[in-house]
């Protein structure tokens, strides 16, 4: 008797562009010049994209906007966090034990350090206009620089898929 094989093609991947900013203020202001000079209308979503480690909770701001007219959809996300982890030393000594704050900055794509925002463009079109997009970006003088990174080289790409 003949045996039957199933093939499942591996076709789950999320297919988006995705845009590297280098800018040094927070992250609603940059929301707000996006929307003001990219005319995008970024706003900010009821909760952040949150990770949890063994010893902490990782807390990205995150915003959005839904374009209906074109089936686009934008994300905004930080990708540093900057969180503070409480230490107990135990010193035995007259004072007993002591609590040192110590501040652990966390990335959401760990390959890309030097990055401080990455908007996220999906569509239903092959081409949703990003290549204007980014030159608009890049011409904000807030925005050190701006440029499309692959997300099938990132190790970490499934940090970026979020709904």
């Amino acid at each position: 008797m003949g045996t039957h094989k199933l093939v499942l093609d591996d076709d789950f991947a999320e297919d988006f562009s995705l845009i590297a900013i280098h800018c040094s203020e927070e992250p609603y202001k940059v929301a707000y010049i996006l929307n003001q000079f990219a005319r995008l209308k970024l706003r900010r979503e009821k909760s952040d994209l949150a990770y949890t480690s063994k010893t902490m909770v990782m807390s990205f701001p995150l915003f959005g906007f839904e374009d209906h007219a074109q089936y686009t959809d934008f994300s905004l996300v930080a990708n540093k966090c900057k969180s503070a982890i409480t230490k107990t030393n135990n010193a035995g000594g007259l004072f007993g034990n002591t609590k040192d704050k110590e501040t652990v900055i966390t990335y959401l794509i760990p390959e890309l350090k030097k990055v401080d925002y990455f908007l996220k463009i999906q569509s239903d079109f092959d081409n949703p206009g990003t290549k204007m997009l980014l030159n608009e970006i890049n011409d904000i003088k807030q925005i050190i620089s701006a440029y499309l990174v692959a997300p099938e080289t990132l190790k970490s790409k499934d940090n970026l898929i979020f709904d």
